[in-house]
């Protein structure tokens, strides 16, 4: 499987540590940056593994910044992308079955590294439920117009 990675400043050691665990599991990753702990705007790199996202490059992404919050926001600009904020791995699966989400988001500062690799690993295991939970995700994207 080949996942998009992308992080600000607040991020990167996260995603860092995400990338070593995606890579040891055998999966192909595409880093979007950032390269490093300067200081960057988060909508550019979300933006970046968005749209390898949509585009189909990857089949999923994981964006990391401080909160979670704003680099989630960027990714959810581009058409195609759900990407769902978790802070736990409950939230993981449940984005994935209910919501087939194809990104997800961590806030770095409010994570730890053991947390975020266990929803990591969720939320590529988890498959989604179709059924009524179809419909909804229909109705979703039928928003982007």
């Amino acid at each position: 499987m080949k996942i998009a990675l992308g992080c600000d400043h607040g991020g990167y050691a996260m995603k860092e540590d995400i990338k070593k665990q995606l890579e040891g599991l055998g999966h192909e990753v595409k880093d979007c940056g950032t390269y490093s702990t300067e200081s960057c705007d988060y909508p550019i790199f979300g933006e970046a593994a968005a749209r390898a996202v949509a585009s189909g490059e990857c089949e999923y992404g994981i964006v990391v910044c401080t909160t979670g919050i704003g680099i989630s926001i960027a990714a959810n600009k581009v058409k195609g992308i759900r990407c769902a904020h978790c802070a736990d791995t409950l939230e993981a699966q449940l984005c994935r079955q209910h919501n087939n989400a194809n990104m997800m988001a961590i806030g770095a500062g409010f994570t730890g590294p053991k947390l975020a690799a266990a929803m990591v690993e969720t939320f590529l295991s988890t498959a989604f439920e179709g059924g009524r939970h179809a419909r909804r995700v229909a109705l979703l994207d039928a928003i982007e117009g």
